[in-house]
């Protein structure tokens, strides 16, 4: 249970560093960012695969293959880009406050047998309370650029929510059903159809290599997709998977929680600035969550 925690808590600090890669790309698209994180990733699982990683590395077979797949899009291309979606409509305040409930539905919803619910209250109270101190009132601006666009955009971030607390359930529920799946083969297996949605991404939407390269800061850029690609993609899908190996689902959906402790103290380092007496108290209140929770599952 120890080494589950860790990993749960590893992969949290590792998911923590998106919330501050944009702002260390620099002025380069959300969707260039995001296409270049999941080929990063997709190329970091391919290079594994072919060279091997602790023994020789495992075919999928097609059915695992198929699940690989269509996690890959609850997970990771089709989640992140119904937010950008979201975040285009709606403004960044609104789906973000919706996307921090993810650990309250996955607690609730992959709660193991046998386990009180009186148990997992205290935990779901401390959250919950930690994310009404962090929301804040959006701003008008999103609303009034239109409100059809604006309830579109919140409508969206719904669905992503929908998205990401089904594959944390989903993929934890998969793992224990295969437990013959190393957690390194199915990051691989998870990256390369994650890299191959993301290069159609890109191919899409994206802005051509050329003009990639022309922009001010184009190895930053490089750096930090390749940060992303192999630190928050394809070690954290790894420690998660360890992770949802060994502890329960609503367990791990609150350990999801140090995501968004990792992220402030990312973002107040990056800003060089304290956080604020409501800031620190949602800190505290996440931190005893995460506590109460792997209090009551023991």
């Amino acid at each position: 249970m120890l080494t589950g925690i860790l990993a749960g808590l590893a992969a949290g600090a590792l998911w923590g560093l998106v919330f501050v890669a944009p702002y260390m790309a620099g002025t380069f698209a959300s969707v260039d960012l995001t296409a270049g994180r999941f080929v990063a990733y997709g190329a970091v699982a391919v290079s594994m695969l072919l060279w091997g990683l602790k023994g020789k590395p495992r075919r999928p077979t097609l059915a695992q293959a198929w699940a690989a797949l269509w996690l890959s899009v609850l997970g990771f291309t089709g989640y992140y880009l119904l937010l950008v979606w979201a975040i285009r409509d709606s403004g960044a305040e609104m789906p973000a406050l919706i996307i921090g409930t993810i650990p309250v539905w996955v607690m609730l919803l992959g709660k193991p047998q046998g386990l009180r619910w009186a148990a997992l209250v205290p935990g779901l109270v401390l959250t919950v309370a930690g994310l009404a101190l962090m929301a804040e009132v959006p701003h008008g601006d999103a609303a009034a650029s239109g409100a059809g666009s604006y309830w579109r955009g919140i409508a969206i971030a719904l669905v992503a929510l929908v998205f990401w607390t089904a594959f944390a359930i989903l993929n934890s529920a998969w793992l224990k059903r295969h437990p013959e799946v190393r957690a390194t083969d199915w990051a691989n297996w998870l990256g390369v159809a994650t890299g191959l949605v993301g290069l159609l991404l890109w191919l899409a939407g994206g802005s051509s290599l050329p003009a990639l390269a022309a922009q001010p800061g184009f190895g930053v850029f490089v750096a930090v997709c390749l940060a992303l690609g192999f630190g928050s993609s394809w070690l954290a899908t790894i420690l998660w998977n360890i992770a949802s190996q060994r502890l329960s689902a609503s367990l791990c959906g609150q350990l999801i929680v140090s995501e968004t402790l990792f992220a402030l103290v990312y973002s107040f380092a990056w800003d060089g600035r304290w956080p604020s007496p409501a800031q620190w108290a949602a800190v505290v209140l996440f931190t005893l969550g995460i506590l109460a929770s792997i209090k009551a599952h023991r």
